[in-house]
């Protein structure tokens, strides 16, 4: 009897750790990451990062994997999925964004910000705050800020030194009105198109440019069919490290301090990534034989906006002290 009641208990003690360990198992979240960018991307490497340390500080309690080269859908799918929590995490810039969050589309304004240090210090200031708030009311949490320099205009015609050289070019631009606005104002023909189907388009003449930064233009081999890269530095616009509001609700206090502290780790790395991958990609552009011309007067080009501006801050009231504020902001 008593050997019969020893064998009962050390059955209880078994069962017990297994229900443990099954529930321990199913609180294990396997986070699915997009990105669009290919691996070595600086973005890649900070998304990366992040994966790898949430996974070790949580101890598998959170076990992320990016998804790179944007494989799980294009940029606006990946945004409702992440929204809908069929995606976790994702790394996105706010120019497609502006059809679910439209306070979001103030970035797609062309020369909002002088530099990308003054974009750097809005983000990371109250004004970004605030954004943060209006993308978690749509179902996304923003862990950090990621850079995504400044873009230009590059092409495989001519040189763009005045507004007048953008006339008649087919330039492909993000899904978003504001920079078919943009580039209709400079005369040209904007073409939103996926971003997997510029290269293809540059070689067979259905695109004759686009807009991106070097980073970009050289990771997706633009360069090879595009031989101008004109610093127009028209727009500067940040990105997100989002986690889809379900999935983040799901966390523990404790995991989501370690999820937001890495989110903030990984925008440092990607920001100092970044510089680094620019100087190179301009570098290796440069010699594949690419002409890259300084734009000496912006002025002419920001005059021809101003309509965009009226007619954007008619449209959206109170986003004219919006404006002004990022404007301000040191």
């Amino acid at each position: 009897m008593k050997t019969a009641s020893i064998c009962r208990q050390t059955l209880v003690a078994l069962t017990s750790v297994s229900l443990l360990a099954a529930a321990v198992s199913a609180q294990a979240a396997n986070w699915r990451g997009w990105n669009i960018h290919p691996d070595g991307y600086p973005n890649t490497e900070a998304l990366e990062a992040f994966a790898e340390a949430v996974n070790e500080r949580t101890e598998g309690r959170v076990t992320p994997r990016v998804y790179n080269n944007a494989v799980l859908g294009d940029q606006s799918d990946a945004i409702e999925q992440t929204r809908n929590g069929a995606l976790d995490f994702a790394n996105f810039n706010m120019g497609p964004m502006g059809p679910i969050v439209p306070e979001t589309n103030v970035f797609s304004l062309p020369f909002l910000f002088t530099n990308i240090d003054h974009m750097h210090t809005v983000m990371d200031g109250e004004i970004g705050e605030r954004f943060a708030d209006a993308l978690e009311e749509k179902g996304l949490v923003v862990l950090s800020w990621f850079d995504s320099g400044a873009r230009s205009i590059y092409n495989t015609q001519r040189p763009i030194r005045t507004p007048e050289d953008v006339r008649g070019l087919k330039i492909r631009v993000m899904n978003n009105d504001l920079y078919v606005q943009m580039m209709a104002a400079l005369g040209g023909n904007a073409t939103p198109m996926s971003y997997g189907e510029v290269y293809q388009s540059l070689t067979t003449g259905v695109l004759d440019g686009a807009e991106n930064n070097f980073p970009s233009f050289e990771s997706s081999n633009h360069y090879e069919a595009a031989g101008y890269f004109s610093l127009t530095e028209h727009l500067i616009i940040p990105e997100c490290l989002c986690v889809a509001k379900s999935s983040w609700e799901a966390l523990s206090e404790e995991d989501q301090e370690i999820v937001r502290d890495e989110g903030m780790k990984a925008s440092e790395l990607q920001r100092a990534l970044w510089v680094e991958s620019s100087d190179e990609s301009r570098q290796m552009v440069l010699d594949a034989g690419v002409e890259i011309n300084e734009v000496d007067d912006k002025q002419a080009f920001q005059t021809l906006m101003e309509p965009m501006y009226e007619e954007f801050i008619a449209n959206n009231p109170g986003t004219g002290e919006l404006i002004e504020e990022i404007r301000a902001a040191q």
